[in-house]
């Protein structure tokens, strides 16, 4: 597979979940209780999708992203992640708010999130 396809699986993959995270976003805002074990499921699911696509990112073609559209696809990608890590900061305030208003332990486990720099680090290795 391309370097391009690959971006633009990982791009899918990335889309899916900044989707699920509006899906998750919304059902804290209306219902103020955690994420039923569904939507989690769901998420996880996404989440080992997403660790095979920066695995097949990382072990693909290492050159520089020296075509234009490639080059687009990277802002895309990296433009898209940055939304997702707004959007799951916020989740996590939300569903902080919602146990700490009932006094009750978070009722789920949430899935571990990589930190920021940890992203920032892999995306850099991934598309030098």
């Amino acid at each position: 597979m391309t370097k391009p396809e690959t971006l633009q699986q990982h791009l899918q993959v990335c889309d899916e979940l900044y989707q699920l995270a509006h899906e998750e976003n919304r059902h804290l805002k209306e219902h103020r209780r955690a994420p039923d074990a569904a939507l989690l499921d769901r998420k996880r699911a996404l989440l080992e999708r997403l660790d095979q696509s920066l695995t097949s990112l990382r072990t693909g073609p290492t050159d520089s992203p020296t075509d234009r559209d490639t080059r687009q696809l990277v802002e895309k990608v990296r433009s898209r992640i940055l939304q997702i890590l707004q959007l799951d900061k916020e989740n996590e305030q939300l569903l902080l708010r919602v146990s700490l208003s009932r006094g009750l332990e978070p009722a789920a486990t949430p899935v571990p999130a990589a930190s920021p720099a940890m992203l920032q680090k892999i995306y850099t290795r991934a598309t030098s």
